[in-house]
């Protein structure tokens, strides 16, 4: 207090790496830097306490925040930057006071909605299920022929146990769930975008930020912002297979504590990959991004001769500009989902953070790996995989 420091939120845990300790998470506000400075070197000298300083507004050397536990997403998930309730002018439905009540409707859903909580199920209109059905019609007569394999293997299993139908809008609880029996991916609803940041941390943990309404009645094939038939149509069948999601994990593990440059780069190789990638198969390019397998008129563009067809290399790609409002003049092939991640994991090393992270499934953490014991626990666990690998094959020969 004699220093204008105020403590505004605290935490506190058995800790992970002693049982005989605590860890704490601390939120302070004020403008006393020396101070600060003060506090944090006697912790670290006095009592010899690991200190990590997280900080949005990276002062000095400082680390920007970012989410430690799931529950910490409901921090920021209401955080959005266009859209939800409210309309731009030139928004099909700006005019549409029926529309614009139901997107409030949408938006209270997301708003009210925190981790754990089953995901409120919604009655769509007549005319959204009509909307839904001429989007779903047209775009299932491409898949067989511009879709990747991946994408092709899983929509049947949308089909049969989440009630994708041309007239059924699919619940987000239900594929929320059949995505936590393949891979782990879950849903959770957002009211419009979400920063670049915001979203990339979500896939940390994955979880996957979606929007529950449908674009406006009146222009069935397009739609200026994502929409439940971008999130299911688009996303959805790619999450439920591991290769795919562990690749979109690595995306959002790398942001965590990223500099601003690199989330722009992060959100870049985002872009041309899971929205608008391509991937070779035998001597064919399919598509596996969903901004491509939500548009019936670019996922047949993008197979044209008309677009520029590159490699993938992250390097180029994470720095290419693009257009948000048109098709895009040049896309990116990876060879696989396995090449595009090995790929990510070099890029990921040159992020400037004093630290490497890596998700606890089992306690749904992200664990900061910075010093000598922590690293010691991975190889344990790591030594005690590779143990159970080592016996299945000896079982096996």
């Amino acid at each position: 207090q004699e220093k204008g420091i105020n403590l505004t939120h605290i935490e506190s845990r058995p800790s992970r790496l002693n049982k005989d300790e605590y860890e704490f998470f601390i939120n302070l506000e004020g403008n006393n830097v020396p101070a600060l400075d003060k506090i944090l070197k006697s912790l670290r000298t006095d009592i010899g306490a690991t200190v990590h300083e997280l900080s949005r507004t990276k002062k000095k050397d400082t680390v920007p925040w970012f989410p430690r536990s799931i529950q910490e997403l409901d921090r920021f998930a209401n955080q959005i930057l266009s859209y939800g309730a409210e309309l731009d002018a030139d928004h099909p439905g700006f005019k549409d006071p029926v529309y614009r009540a139901r997107r409030k409707e949408f938006a209270d859903i997301a708003y009210n909605y925190r981790h754990g909580q089953p995901i409120p199920r919604v009655t769509y209109t007549e005319e959204e299920k009509k909307t839904w059905g001429t989007v779903f019609r047209e775009l299932k007569t491409l898949y067989p022929t511009h879709a990747c394999y991946e994408h092709n293997h899983v929509f049947p299993l949308l089909e049969k146990y989440c009630g994708y139908r041309e007239d059924n809008i699919p619940q987000l609880e239900d594929i929320s769930n059949f995505l936590q029996s393949c891979t782990g991916f879950r849903l959770r609803p957002v009211a419009g975008l979400l920063s670049s940041r915001d979203f990339l941390a979500g896939l940390a943990f994955r979880v996957f930020h979606s929007t529950q309404y449908i674009r406006h009645a009146s222009k069935p094939m397009y739609t200026p912002e994502p929409d439940i038939c971008h999130e299911l149509l688009g996303h959805v069948p790619l999450f439920a297979d591991p290769s795919f999601a562990q690749f979109s994990q690595e995306i959002g593990l790398a942001s965590l504590g990223a500099p601003d440059d690199f989330i722009e780069k992060l959100a870049t190789v985002y872009w041309f990959t899971v929205e608008f990638g391509l991937c070779k198969e035998g001597d064919s390019l399919k598509a596996y991004g969903a901004g491509l397998l939500s548009s019936f008129g670019e996922l047949q563009y993008c197979l044209s001769s008309k677009p520029e067809i590159q490699p993938l290399v992250l390097e180029k790609t994470s720095v290419q500009k693009y257009p948000v409002t048109e098709f895009q003049p040049i896309y990116y092939v990876a060879e696989s989902f396995k090449d595009a991640k090995d790929k990510l994991r070099k890029f990921a090393q040159t992020i400037p953070r004093p630290f490497s992270v890596r998700y606890n499934p089992y306690t749904q953490r992200i664990e900061v790996l910075d010093n000598a014991k922590q690293l010691k626990n991975l190889a344990d666990t790591i030594n005690s995989e590779i143990g159970i690998l080592c016996n299945a094959l000896q079982k096996i020969r």
